[in-house]
C-alpha cells in the first residue's frame, strides 16, 4: 500500500526522534556527569521522559490521519446505502 507524504514525513520524524533520543540522552548524562551521578541520571531521565512524549505527541499524528480516513470510508459507504433506500 502506498503512503501518502504526511505519513512519510511523520515516520521519518518517528525514526529520527528515536535516534535523537538515544544519542541525546548519552550526550546529557555526559554533559551532566560532571555534577555527579544521581544528578545526572535524573536529568537524563527527565530528558527522556520529555522526549518519549513528544514521540508520543507523532504518533498520535498519524492515528488521528488513520481515522480521518476510516470515518472518510464509513461516510461514503453510508451514503451508498442511504441513496439505495431511497
Amino acid at each position: 500500500m502506498q503512503k501518502d507524504i504526511y505519513e512519510r514525513i511523520i515516520s521519518f520524524l518517528l525514526g529520527a526522534s528515536w535516534g535523537i533520543i538515544l544519542f541525546g540522552a548519552i550526550i546529557v548524562f555526559k554533559t551532566f556527569f560532571i555534577l555527579g551521578f544521581g544528578l545526572s541520571f535524573f536529568i537524563t531521565t527527565l530528558y527522556i521522559i520529555l522526549s518519549l512524549f513528544l514521540i508520543l505527541t507523532l504518533d498520535a499524528f498519524m492515528v488521528n490521519k488513520e481515522r480521518l480516513l476510516e470515518a472518510k470510508k464509513q461516510t461514503e459507504l453510508l451514503e451508498k446505502i442511504y441513496s439505495e433506500q431511497k
